[in-house]
């Protein structure tokens, strides 16, 4: 499985407000996260596309790529605090308030889907499964999920 990942420092945004844009690509496919982002109705979304084509590029360079940008999507997708600007309001009666500006690391990986293969079935498999699908029945037979339902309806009627 290839997979590369881009960070951008320093960004001016409070990482909290950042992580919350964060979960909604989170696991998404590559074309999809980047139309979510474009329509998303915060700032940091810009930013985190530009991070999220940073990434996909990471990936074309690499050695085994298949080729194929659908198969991708956001492995990881996080935002780390970074060192914050300390300022200094004034405040009235000559006093002074602190203003802390904040910055975050926005993270993106993004990995490559594998293949799903189907397997071709073989003489042998649809004895194997029939041995199974009988196996499954009687292990729900043995459960006994009718033996519990008498015990809950008498244990509700001593409770009322």
């Amino acid at each position: 499985m290839i997979e590369a990942q881009a960070t951008a420092r320093g960004i001016r945004t409070s990482a909290q407000k950042a992580g919350l844009v964060c979960e909604l690509i989170r696991g998404r496919g590559v074309n999809q996260a980047l139309a979510t982002l474009q329509f998303t109705r915060k700032t940091i979304a810009r930013e985190l596309a530009k991070v999220l084509r940073s990434a996909v590029a990471n990936v074309q360079q690499k050695d085994g790529f298949g080729g194929d940008v659908d198969r991708l999507y956001v492995l990881a997708c996080y935002a780390n605090q970074g060192p914050s600007m300390k300022r200094v309001r004034p405040a009235p009666m000559g006093r002074a308030f602190r203003v802390t500006k904040r910055t975050a690391h926005l993270t993106v990986r993004v990995a490559e889907r594998p293949l799903k293969i189907a397997r071709v079935a073989e003489e042998g498999d649809s004895a194997a499964r029939a041995r199974s699908a009988r196996a499954r029945k009687a292990t729900a037979g043995a459960t006994g999920s009718a033996k519990k339902t008498p015990a809950r309806k008498a244990s509700a009627g001593a409770k009322g």
